[in-house]
């Protein structure tokens, strides 16, 4: 191991020691407890789906939505409902990019893909069931005003529509996973997929809580800032983690964007720049933090965790 590798090794453990574990503790007993299945001969779906559902991972999206709450003086645990709804749609999104149709792989967090422990056909099912049983858990189990339910529900189906994450899948599989139409593209194009289908929701998981709290308009604006820049952090260190790390560490394939001839930071600009993107980007969200008038401690925790996953 290299002294860079070493430091970062270190980096990466200081801020896991720093990540809101209560918080994921809150939102893995809430998951838990969910049940899809009303009649027997659903029974095989609730498995496929809770499979994929309670494979593990830090949870950093309805982490994020919980510290968010925290951080404009609500309590996390009745936003819940709302997080796990996010974590469902997250899901769900995760088995239908690893089917053959889209990115072919096998692994996900350290275990076989939705499609190989249950069949394509079922693996398209239990991520059409998850983002059904989302939309139903938000509107039935998260409490507030419910003109704020609604918004909040608004803002949540549009990051992850066509103007959000599908549209950036679209967009993915059809202009940046063709080789020669990917060297065409640049930095704007990529930015612009990379909001789409990785920024939005990750954006949505912070706005909404700030819908259901009613935080005035003008006051979200740097949580709003934050949002974005995390969103753009993460997919960064996603594309140099491809690279830089092992199937063991990442719980997926390395080298999947490599081996589909995919525009990523890392392709585009090397190693050492998408490096230092990175570290614009943890500076940028962290300096909209500062400006927030609450305690957000645990948002910077997560932003550092983000940053320091690299190798």
């Amino acid at each position: 191991m290299t002294a860079e590798q070493s430091a970062a090794a270190e980096g990466a453990t200081a801020a896991d020691a720093g990540y809101p574990e209560d918080l994921r503790s809150l939102v893995d007993d809430h998951l838990q407890g969910l049940r899809f299945a009303a009649v027997p001969s659903t029974e095989g779906l609730d498995e496929a789906m809770r499979y994929s559902l309670m494979a593990g991972g830090k949870r950093i999206r309805p982490v994020l939505a919980l510290a968010t709450a925290r951080a404009i003086g609500a309590d996390p645990e009745r936003m819940l409902p709302a997080a796990a709804s996010i974590e469902l749609i997250h899901t769900y999104s995760l088995i239908h990019d690893d089917l053959p149709a889209m990115d072919d792989d096998d692994l996900r967090r350290g275990m076989p893909t939705s499609h190989v422990k249950f069949g394509e056909d079922v693996a398209i099912l239990a991520g059409d069931g998850l983002f059904a049983e989302a939309v139903r858990l938000f509107c039935s189990g998260q409490g507030g005003e419910p003109d704020r339910v609604l918004a909040a529900l608004g803002e949540l189906m549009s990051a992850t529509g066509v103007g959000g994450m599908v549209g950036g899948q679209y967009v993915d599989v059809t202009e940046f996973s063709n080789p020669e139409s990917a060297r065409e593209l640049g930095l704007e194009q990529l930015r612009e997929m990379d909001s789409l289908k990785t920024g939005r929701l990750i954006a949505a998981s912070v706005g909404v809580v700030l819908v259901l709290g009613g935080m005035p308009e003008a006051e979200t604006i740097p949580y709003r800032r934050f949002a974005d820049g995390l969103g753009l952090l993460f997919q960064i260190v996603d594309d140099i983690l491809d690279v830089t790390g092992s199937s063991d560490e990442l719980g997926k394939p390395s080298g999947s964007d490599e081996r589909h001839g995919k525009l990523t930071y890392v392709s585009a600009f090397g190693l050492d720049r998408a490096r230092e993107l990175a570290a614009q980007s943890h500076r940028s969200a962290r300096e909209a933090l500062a400006e927030a008038e609450t305690e957000t401690d645990d948002l910077a925790r997560i932003t550092d965790f983000i940053h320091t996953r690299h190798t």
